[in-house]
């Protein structure tokens, strides 16, 4: 087993990799994203890959932590198929209004990654279409996409308001692969 760290990119589910009409979970509207599949394919040989999602709508009873797992299980095969593997999805089912530690922007999911991985804090990135998703990649110390795509133009103004500064924006996810990998280039 080799010791030396890899570096991790760590991605928000909805909106970032797949479609969110809002508390997405049903099989049957999975939709992917453009270019997910041609970023994550471009990113692989560098980059292990996990996702943490915040889930308020199992916390808000719309749905059941089962249909969680379908639909991402569903996400994960498609993934496969493609010769993309996911390391770990981690997710806070907890209602926004309920104080646990998982939520992001919260940091437990990095402390889990950590726990379990020897990862690259320096060349790794938070990818994700919300602010706390940015805040995510700033409070674990690594480097942040925020996605135009999902629901990141409703919160595009949010970012200046909290003083949020993501390390790169990005209109789709091939676009954020891209300027991940000439970011990395250049760095």
């Amino acid at each position: 087993m080799t010791t030396s760290k890899k570096k991790a990119i760590i991605m928000d589910r909805d909106g970032t990799l797949n479609k969110d009409p809002g508390y997405v979970h049903k099989v049957e509207d999975f939709e992917l994203l453009f270019g997910v599949i041609e970023g994550l394919n471009l990113l692989k040989d560098d980059y292990l890959f996990f996702i943490v999602s915040n889930q308020s709508g199992i916390g808000r009873g719309y749905y059941e932590e089962k249909d969680f797992w379908d639909f991402t299980n569903h996400l994960l095969s498609t993934l496969e198929e493609n010769q993309i593997h996911i390391e770990r999805v981690y997710f806070c089912p907890h209602h926004p209004d309920i104080d646990c530690n998982c939520r992001k922007p919260k940091t437990k999911f990095m402390d889990d990654i950590l726990s379990e991985y020897k990862i690259d804090l320096d060349g790794s990135w938070m990818i994700g279409d919300h602010p706390s998703d940015v805040q995510f990649g700033v409070n674990a110390g690594i480097k942040s996409v925020f996605l135009l795509t999902g629901h990141g133009k409703k919160h595009l103004h949010e970012l200046e308001e909290k003083e949020i500064e993501p390390t790169i924006m990005a209109k789709n996810f091939l676009d954020a692969a891209k300027s991940i990998k000439n970011y990395s280039h250049i760095s």
